[in-house]
């Protein structure tokens, strides 16, 4: 099951991770964002190291702990 999160306006986001070359020395990264519907990449669970933060506008986003 995907890793959603209902933000205080009420609106539920859904955990993403996208694997992209870097720029700079050849290594590859991993973007994570929420988005509002299930696409390819959806998350279980939150990356161990980080947790659920929300903006002000009530956008969840990850942050290292």
């Amino acid at each position: 099951m995907a890793f959603s999160y209902k933000n205080k306006k009420g609106d539920t986001y859904y955990l993403h991770a996208r694997r992209t070359p870097s720029t700079t020395g050849g290594k590859e990264r991993v973007l994570y964002f929420f988005a509002r519907e299930q696409k390819a990449g959806v998350l279980n669970e939150v990356p161990q190291g980080y947790q659920v933060a929300e903006t002000q506008t009530g956008l969840p986003v990850l942050k290292k702990k």
